[in-house]
């Protein structure tokens, strides 16, 4: 694409990045959760490249803004976010049923505050493996939302509240 870039319109740059680069980022990225940061680090570089690509800034130049003003989350981000989207879904019966049955709602034995957070429970789990499975991670994400999040009204509403939450956690 770099080769190219000069004789494409900056729209159909985008459209091709967004084809050939962020559409396999995201193609299976919830399995990625857990993996190790040297591996992460690759796929973030892959990415700020193509962030530099669509805006033809330097290499010299800090990622960051760029990718913000692309309101771009980082990889890792973009991870946790599927994989919170994924869980909306499953709780709003938008997700296929297997994923449904995956999750179970908390529910205290006696009246607690914490009972009306809409929280998930967490399976207790005896493997490293385990701890990276959906059903471990998912309530553990889940449960670390806000609660403004976490009862939004509709999945179109929870993904710009959760992007925006999370463009907040990786700014500070």
């Amino acid at each position: 694409l770099f080769k190219i870039k000069k004789t494409l319109t900056p729209q159909i740059l985008t459209q091709l990045v967004h084809c050939f680069i962020t559409s396999r980022l995201d193609y299976g990225n919830s399995l990625l959760y857990g993996c190790s940061s040297t591996f992460l680090r690759k796929l973030q570089l892959i990415q700020n490249s193509a962030a530099r690509l669509i805006t033809g800034t330097k290499r010299q130049e800090h990622i960051t803004p760029i990718l913000k003003n692309l309101h771009w989350l980082p990889v890792e981000n973009r991870i946790t976010f599927k994989i919170l989207v994924l869980t909306y879904r499953a709780l709003h019966n938008m997700a296929p049923l297997y994923l449904s049955n995956l999750l179970e709602k908390y529910h205290p034995c006696r009246a607690l505050r914490s009972g009306q957070f809409l929280n998930l429970q967490q399976p207790r789990t005896r493997t490293q493996y385990g701890d990276l499975a959906f059903t471990s991670v998912s309530p553990r994400l889940w449960n670390y939302l806000p609660h403004v999040i976490k009862s939004a009204k509709s999945l179109t509403i929870f993904k710009k509240l959760l992007k925006t939450h999370l463009f907040n956690m990786y700014n500070m």
